[in-house]
């Protein structure tokens, strides 16, 4: 699912020409996909980090782009520069100091706070139109929401785990389906993700002054991606 909606992502995003900044975290929601798949296969220590520590890295690449939000870079490579030591600070104690996946899960909410901290705020500074706005709204709800939603099931999948197993072999395929939340919690993830990328990109085509030209569609219904607006939904 990661990978889907990683590629609907790039594929709009080299169409249109967007910064390389825009490219770099679709291309980095693809890698988590791929790392997450790597891991299911092999269920290896090794390939749990490249499921879980690029999370963080995504998250900190949405949040360079908020941060340098203009088409010209306001603070040049210091950003660049303390995030990415940030992250190799956190890499390195969570490898070698404090191999506890509940400080991944801290140090990755942080950073998706922070991410939607300064959104936030960008956001408050510019005069939008009320189709803009509306465009935002959706997708920071829908990624809280699917953020929150997926951290929810999979707590719920880790303490009921066992009566769980119980109940899916009571029930006949496809109905089990219902009950796989570890499924549901990378289903939910992935569009919050998704979302919350969207919700950044398209902010920044905002801040250039762009909005009125671009929309947010979907194709097959399930994977959104940025495109040019048709003339009617234009204010």
């Amino acid at each position: 699912m990661f990978v889907a909606l990683a590629s609907s992502g790039l594929h709009s995003a080299f169409k249109y020409r967007q910064a390389k900044r825009v490219i770099a975290y679709y291309a980095a929601m693809s890698f988590v996909g791929f790392g997450s798949l790597l891991f299911h296969a092999t269920l290896k220590y090794e390939t749990q980090l490249l499921d879980e520590l690029p999370m963080m890295y995504l998250a900190t690449l949405a949040l360079y782009s908020v941060i340098e939000i203009d088409k010209k870079t306001k603070f040049g490579i210091k950003v660049p520069i303390a995030l990415a030591a940030g992250m190799l600070g956190i890499t390195l104690i969570y490898i070698f100091w404090i191999p506890n996946p509940v400080f991944h899960q801290i140090a990755f909410a942080l950073t998706v706070m922070s991410t939607v901290a300064v959104s936030y705020k960008r956001e408050s500074e510019m005069q939008l139109s009320n189709r803009t706005k509306r465009i935002l709204r959706r997708q920071l709800y829908s990624g809280v929401l699917g953020m929150l939603g997926g951290f929810f099931v999979w707590n719920l999948d880790n303490i009921f785990c066992q009566q769980l197993r119980t109940y899916r072999t009571k029930l006949s395929s496809p109905l089990d389906i219902l009950l796989q939340l570890h499924g549901w919690w990378h289903i939910l993830t992935a569009y919050g993700c998704m979302s919350l990328l969207l919700w950044v990109h398209f902010l920044r085509i905002a801040r250039l002054g762009h909005d009125n030209l671009f929309t947010i569609k979907r194709r097959l219904r399930v994977l959104p991606y940025v495109t040019i607006a048709t003339p009617k939904k234009l204010e």
